[in-house]
């Protein structure tokens, strides 16, 4: 496939942010969905540069209306559920320290 000219992908990233804002959502929650470590524009940029790699507009296309239908559908991503099986990976020192305190009664 062809790269995608800086036009080409300056409109696609414009064109993402209109969708995601028009959804309600924001990068993190796209990052979320691409399971990127980052929200960083650069690195949703390079994912969807590989989406283009692989099959072009067509595929990144075909990627972003997986997305929008999990959206709508409210289906969580993996990254999701493992937040929700993780849920001490980012301590809540008040929440931790509340348990503590009814497990100690």
């Amino acid at each position: 496939m062809n790269k995608l000219s800086p036009q080409e992908e300056k409109e696609l990233l414009d064109f993402i942010k209109v969708w995601l804002k028009s959804h309600g959502y924001t990068q993190k929650d796209l990052a979320n969905e691409l399971n990127l470590k980052s929200s960083r524009t650069s690195e949703i940029t390079k994912k969807i540069k590989e989406f283009h790699k692989k099959g072009g507009v067509y595929h990144i296309a075909k990627n972003l209306i997986k997305i929008e239908q999990n959206w709508l559908n409210n289906i969580p991503t993996d990254s999701e559920k493992e937040k929700e099986n993780h849920s001490y990976n980012q301590l809540d020192i008040d929440s931790l320290v509340n348990q503590i305190k009814k497990d100690s009664l």
